[in-house]
């Protein structure tokens, strides 16, 4: 099997198996992340892509699901998707779910009839790194898109039959921008209903520009108090059917299959939290994570 350092997989889809079938990732420059920086964008060929399908048919030919890397797959061209997609389903004939992270203008290359394509072919679920419904905090962390685009993008999936997860980037508009960056975020997931909206806690590490703009002067970050006052908005106004999970962010735990009929008890906590929250240990924490 052919890896490229380093490998990250979504924790909450099937550890086994893993197929790389590109490395590093198309935009590579959101302020906060720092994972891929040494790493250059590449797609693997399909004979090396075929070669390690072949191998996982010998050791594990019943796969039922099967997660794709690296940061953003689906950037890829639909038709070098299909035929990734027709490799797949032929060394795994028991595939019923395909996931991948992406982008979310990886999206804008491909129609909707072409996404149904892939879905057929049991590419069930993705997971965005939005972020932000912020256009104000999105360009703070070059995202690289806007909200619009982020709006267009979901319901193609949407329309597709496409299931798909958002990620909320706790803390990542500073305080210039936290009551923007929670509201407006709140508006844009809820109106894009995906399957599950996902919350973590942004963390400065080192050698990431936002780190730098930090020490310039030019974006303050919040404290643990204000993380969790911005999370709490962001929960009030959420109002979207979903799942909800929420991680590296305090350790308190949040995460529910239905979120809708669990609100009132999350809000409960997040409240409890800021009134009578340890937030040195908290920071203490935030300040021991080396990594996304």
């Amino acid at each position: 099997m052919h890896f490229t350092e380093p490998v990250y997989r979504n924790p909450y889809w099937p550890i086994y198996p893993l197929l790389e079938i590109t490395a590093g990732c198309t935009h590579n420059s959101c302020k906060f992340c720092t994972m891929y920086k040494d790493v250059k964008f590449k797609m693997h060929s399909l004979e090396q892509i075929e070669g390690d399908l072949k191998e996982l048919s010998k050791e594990c030919p019943d796969a039922k699901t099967i997660q794709l890397l690296s940061a953003n797959p689906f950037s890829l061209s639909f038709d070098r998707l299909f035929s990734i997609f027709e490799l797949i389903n032929k060394y795994l004939p028991h595939i019923e779910y395909i996931y991948g992270a992406t982008r979310v203008d990886d999206i804008c290359n491909k129609t909707v009839e072409e996404l149904k394509k892939l879905r057929d072919f049991n590419m069930r679920e993705i997971s965005l790194g939005v972020e932000s419904g912020d256009d104000g905090t999105l360009a703070t962390i070059n995202k690289g898109y806007c909200a619009t685009d982020i709006i267009e993008q979901c319901n193609k999936l949407n329309e597709a039959g496409i299931k798909f997860w958002m990620t909320f980037l706790n803390g990542a508009g500073g305080k210039e921008r936290t009551k923007n960056h929670a509201l407006n975020s709140a508006k844009i997931f809820s109106e894009c209903k995906p399957m599950l909206v996902g919350t973590g806690g942004l963390v400065l590490f080192d050698g990431t520009m936002l780190l730098k703009d930090m020490e310039k002067g030019v974006w303050t970050p919040l404290n643990e108090k204000e993380m969790l006052e911005e999370l709490l908005l962001f929960v009030e106004n959420l109002t979207c059917d979903c799942r909800f999970t929420s991680h590296h962010t305090v350790s308190l735990d949040l995460n529910t299959n239905d979120f809708l009929a669990n609100k009132d008890k999350i809000i409960k906590k997040l409240k409890e939290e800021i009134e009578y929250g340890d937030f040195c240990t908290m920071e203490k924490m935030r300040n021991n994570k080396r990594s996304l």
